[in-house]
């Protein structure tokens, strides 16, 4: 049930990424979260697109290196303390988070976080039966 995300080394020069977006939109790939981390040299984008497939074709055809890592999505409702509700449960089951980025849907009473762990069936597990709702690629396609 784990979603597809799209990590893609990025030159830290600029326009380098504006080539990565650009190349995605021309080829009708939607970004529906991100994140970034840079050093002095290079960047680390993290993606979870529309099209995961078409996005690795296209970027890979124009040389950029890409990792595709399977990570757990979770829905949390808008009140405060439901992240940390969240990571309570994961840390509960003894489950180490890596990193996690969020990234606002449609709705007006929800977030999705996208969360990277060692173990993800341990993860979607755990936060199932805490009654959390997981996301899939397939929710993704539809925002």
């Amino acid at each position: 049930m784990s979603l597809k995300q799209l990590t893609v080394f990025v030159e830290n020069k600029q326009g380098a990424l504006v080539s990565i977006t650009d190349t995605l939109a021309k080829h009708n790939v939607n970004i529906r979260a991100l994140s970034i981390a840079d050093t002095q040299e290079f960047g680390i984008l993290r993606l979870i697109v529309s099209d995961t497939a078409a996005a690795v074709k296209t970027l890979a055809d124009e040389g950029h290196l890409i990792n595709t890592t399977d990570v757990v999505g979770v829905k949390i409702g808008d009140e405060p303390g439901k992240l940390s509700t969240a990571l309570e449960v994961l840390d509960k089951a003894g489950i180490n988070m890596e990193y996690l980025y969020a990234f606002m849907t449609r709705t007006e009473k929800h977030a999705y976080v996208v969360l990277r762990v060692a173990d993800n069936a341990a993860a979607e597990s755990a936060l199932e039966t805490a009654g959390f709702h997981l996301i899939t690629d397939a929710d993704v396609n539809k925002l």
